[in-house]
């Protein structure tokens, strides 16, 4: 891979089920060391491409292949009267780490999220321990919020994700 790759990024489709599996196990290894029952996750993943009211992914492509992809969900807030985008299972593969994939990923969905009234604005959790990643969201003019995520899983599989 060159230095400069060009970036496309869309809509994912059916056929990229496979590689967003593939790119959300590898994130899981990489950033909590948790290995996802691959046939709930492609489940997971299938059900977002499926039902667009959950949600939708977005795939950056460089090097004519999937290099990068993000999943947007919607959460209601009655106080604004409209939507916050969350950003989850972001993933860059890491040869084209530090090459503007994310912010490329980001760019199309800070367009998309302008471009609607309904929207808000984006949010998304971080690792703690994740300096590195923390410096590119507020790079990318995000800022930390005040809120602290508390979670309560209620299925033994996730419980036992979550060491819960």
């Amino acid at each position: 891979m060159t230095d400069t790759v060009a970036i496309r990024v869309r809509t994912a489709r059916a056929d990229d089920l496979e590689t967003l599996a593939d790119f959300n196990a590898a994130m899981a290894r990489e950033t909590e060391n948790k290995t996802l029952d691959p046939i709930v996750l492609r489940a997971g993943v299938a059900r977002v491409l499926a039902e667009p009211a959950r949600g939708f992914y977005l795939v950056a492509e460089g090097d004519a292949a999937v290099v990068g992809c993000l999943m947007v969900t919607f959460e209601w807030s009655d106080w604004r009267n409209g939507d916050w985008w969350w950003l989850q299972s972001v993933y860059i593969a890491p040869e084209y780490r530090r090459h503007g994939v994310f912010r490329a990923l980001y760019a199309e969905v800070e367009r998309c999220a302008a471009a609607r009234a309904d929207v808000v604005g984006i949010r998304l959790y971080v690792e703690q321990g994740n300096v590195r990643a923390q410096r590119t969201y507020v790079a990318l003019g995000m800022h930390e919020d005040h809120y602290r995520m508390y979670a309560k899983a209620l299925r033994a599989d996730v419980r036992a994700l979550l060491g819960d």
